[in-house]
């Protein structure tokens, strides 16, 4: 189909209607990625050895798990292994960048500029903060996607721009793929008048 076939108003309502889908689906695959979990490294100002921790998203959706590794998991880290919890419902909020607790210590802006599009932290209780540095943009929109969809936001990452783009467009070139070399009328075709009489109808009484 050419590029005015997909402008035409029901190729764009047919969009509109199938758009809520495909952000269900990935909302769904952001939430079973957070139920897989993610290895955070623990950023500190001295030069020691790398210090590790998992977080992962309880299978029902309701409870972060999270604790301290020796060494970076070659595999999923288990519930069981994993001594602290946060649940869902008291997250407060989400911050990024410059305004997460651990970016605004002495000297870790200046140690990695990189660290502030990476970092994230999860407020809850008065004051109590959960802060994560992502290993890499990808995950670190994963996350985002997940919390916010956790929390009933929108998901706004370019990632989820990207999938969006991709998914609608194949599942509209397979929804359309039947109408090849049809021209596909901008208006519906009238409603035809009701029949003068119903003595057709089998009565089923």
């Amino acid at each position: 189909m050419n590029q005015e076939d997909f402008q035409s108003r029901p190729v764009l309502e047919l969009r509109e209607k199938i758009q809520p889908e495909i952000v269900e689906l990935i909302k769904q695959q952001r939430l079973n990625r957070l139920c897989e979990g993610t290895c955070f490294r623990k950023i500190s100002t001295r030069r020691r050895q790398d210090k590790f921790w998992y977080c992962r998203l309880s299978p029902n959706h309701k409870v972060l798990h999270y604790g301290d590794l020796e060494e970076n998991p070659q595999a999923e880290v288990p519930h069981d292994s994993l001594q602290e919890k946060l649940p869902v419902a008291d997250i407060k909020a989400v911050v990024t960048g410059k305004d997460c607790p651990h970016m605004k210590e002495k000297g870790a802006l200046k140690q990695n500029k990189e660290l502030l599009e990476l970092a994230f932290s999860l407020l809850y209780e008065s004051d109590e903060y959960l802060n994560f540095i992502a290993p890499d943009k990808h995950e670190y929109s994963v996350w985002m996607d997940g919390l916010n969809a956790l929390l009933g936001k929108e998901m706004t990452s370019d990632l989820t721009k990207s999938d969006l783009d991709t998914l609608l467009s194949m599942e509209m070139k397979l929804r359309l793929l039947d109408l090849e070399n049809i021209q596909i009328p901008e208006a519906p075709p009238p409603i035809p008048k009701e029949p003068s009489s119903y003595d057709f109808v089998y009565d089923c009484n």
